[in-house]
């Protein structure tokens, strides 16, 4: 049965075409190949490994191996809805406008919604309507175990329905299980071989590459964001290190505004999830502690979109900090 990793094989010879693919990471990066433009086609673990379609690319009928089995497509899918920012991203990068779309908290990003006129707001993940989507009567649900497991069950009663394990650091290879779900793999890998050509581009600009510092003000917390993000992935491609303590194999990181401190780096870039004021930055940026900081004294703490850079997850959102990274380090 043909997998991902077929897939893969595809995008490691588009690759090595147009040249200047980087070296494979060291152990434990979590991404792996994939995420770093290597020589190998490798995927973030053994599960998402087994995730992918069984017939050639464009091919139906198919089956899809996911994150909760094998779903059956007949045809290639007219009508889908799709369930997280993610998936959201990934399949308008396909050249798929989905009928029907949910979020987790209900809202589309900005940089989303003009590609998204006459899609139906189906609800939060929290809250999904059910009944708005079998309205819809889609031929496809995509969305993640991570969000919508407890659901798969009803999903599936009312269209095919194929989960990814999870959203954000296997950006790429969600990105190549939509292909494989749309018969759109060819462009998939057209898409993460045009990302690897620019993060290779921007990657050449440097002889010292600079840390790069990531913090996000939520309500309630305050987060370091560590190697297993989406935007972790990124910096990696880049060959843009991270200060020490944020050189992790995991999401996120919490710290207190009296440790702000821990979030120094040659840059730092800053955001928050939704409203500022529902978050410590207000009081936290505008503190002692925070001048204080290197990056601030340089000038080199700057504020980026939340929305693209933590919740983008896709390859538009990928290509858009990229275009920031640019902009910000030139």
């Amino acid at each position: 049965m043909r997998r991902i990793a077929a897939a893969g094989a595809l995008v490691l010879a588009l690759v090595a075409g147009c040249g200047g693919a980087a070296d494979a990471p060291s152990s434990g990066s979590g991404n792996t190949d994939v995420a770093t433009g290597g020589r190998l086609f490798a995927t973030a673990d053994e599960e998402t490994a087994k995730l992918g379609a069984d017939a050639p690319p464009g091919v139906f009928p198919r089956t899809i191996t996911h994150a909760r089995g094998t779903t059956r497509l007949e045809q290639k899918p007219q009508r889908v809805v799709v369930l997280d920012t993610g998936e959201i991203d990934a399949v308008l990068a396909l050249g798929v406008v989905p009928v029907g779309t949910a979020t987790p908290n209900g809202t589309i990003p900005s940089y989303l919604e003009p590609q998204l006129q006459g899609s139906t707001n189906v609800g939060s993940l929290d809250g999904l309507r059910l009944e708005a989507i079998a309205a819809l009567q889609p031929d496809l649900i995509l969305g993640s175990r991570l969000r919508v497991d407890e659901l798969y069950e009803q999903l599936s009663a009312i269209a095919p329905t194929v989960l990814s394990i999870r959203p954000g650091f296997p950006w790429k290879e969600n990105l190549l299980l939509a292909g494989a779900a749309l018969g759109e793999e060819e462009k998939a890998t057209e898409l993460l071989n045009e990302y690897q050509r620019r993060a290779d581009a921007i990657r050449a600009r440097f002889t010292q590459p600079p840390t790069i510092s990531l913090l996000r003000f939520m309500p309630e917390r305050i987060r370091l964001y560590g190697n297993l993000s989406m935007i972790g992935v990124v910096l990696k491609d880049v060959g843009l290190p991270r200060p020490p303590n944020q050189d992790f194999d995991e999401l996120a990181t919490e710290i207190s505004p009296e440790r702000i401190s821990e979030a120094d780096g040659d840059w730092l870039f800053y955001s928050s999830y939704g409203p500022k004021d529902a978050t410590a930055e207000p009081a936290v940026v505008g503190g002692e502690l925070w001048n204080r900081l290197g990056a601030v004294q340089r000038g080199t703490a700057r504020p980026v979109d939340d929305e693209v850079w933590f919740l983008g997850l896709g390859p538009i959102g990928a290509m858009r900090v990229l275009d920031d990274l640019e902009a910000f380090l030139a």
